[in-house]
């Protein structure tokens, strides 16, 4: 059976997007144009733009035009969800890497952000999230000792919420979040394996259960050459 013209159309532009002769983030040609330079109708070329936009590799903006999508994990700000959920749902492998664990007494501002008293302790961790030994993310985060007495090294190697969820117990509801455009320090920049002079994005957040409990504290640095943040906003009564 002979490849139908517009899979034939829909592999001669992914050999484009591949060899560069259409670029990230580039306009394609409008269908007249391409209907004209592969002799096939619009319906087809319409057919051949939607598989690869199904496959990823082409976006439509309405009102634009339909571009080569960016290589950029997209990081929908309003679902909540751990890296290690993300990746596994773009049916990648993550690993967790432990820099720093420790029992400390946080600094006043961990404490307001974590609504405990004066003298409570909290587990300061450091992590590395990496994809095919690549850093995406650098994550500080700060847990409460009193919630989470139990709390391990090997704990936090894995998934911080499905440890939460599927082993305490306790149901996450939602977290509130501040982004922030900063140049990464030092540290960090080693950490993400980035300049020092490239701008990313910081995520600092605080987590809470079902009943209004505060129980986390976190500020996630994402690599701005990886990741898009996206949002959806409606006009009132829409």
């Amino acid at each position: 059976m002979s490849t139908p013209l517009y899979r034939k159309i829909a592999g001669q532009l992914k050999e484009d997007i591949t060899n560069g002769t259409l670029r990230v983030g580039e306009a394609i040609p409008t269908e007249a144009h391409l209907s004209n330079l592969y002799k096939a109708s619009r319906v087809t070329i319409r057919q051949a733009i939607q598989t690869l936009v199904e496959e990823g590799l082409l976006e439509k903006v309405q009102g634009s035009g339909t571009y080569v999508s960016e290589k950029k994990i997209e990081h929908n700000i309003f679902e909540l969800q751990s890296f290690t959920e993300e990746m596994k749902r773009l049916n990648k492998t993550p690993v967790n890497r432990v820099i720093d664990f420790q029992l400390t007494d946080p600094s006043d501002h961990v404490k307001r952000m974590l609504q405990i008293s004066e003298d409570e302790k909290v587990f300061y961790v450091r992590r590395q999230r990496l994809v095919d030994d690549v850093p995406y993310v650098l994550e500080d985060t700060y847990l409460p000792v009193s919630m989470f007495p139990n709390l391990s090294y090997q704990i936090m190697s894995g998934s911080k919420y499905d440890y939460i969820e599927n082993e305490k117990g306790t149901k996450i509801k939602e977290s509130f979040q501040e982004i922030i455009p900063i140049l990464p320090d030092e540290d960090i920049s080693k950490f993400l394996e980035v300049d020092s002079n490239l701008p990313i994005l910081k995520v600092q957040l605080y987590s809470i259960f079902r009943d209004s409990t505060v129980f986390e504290y976190s500020e996630i640095y994402f690599k701005s050459d990886e990741y898009k943040f996206t949002l959806r906003a409606s006009r009132p009564g829409n």
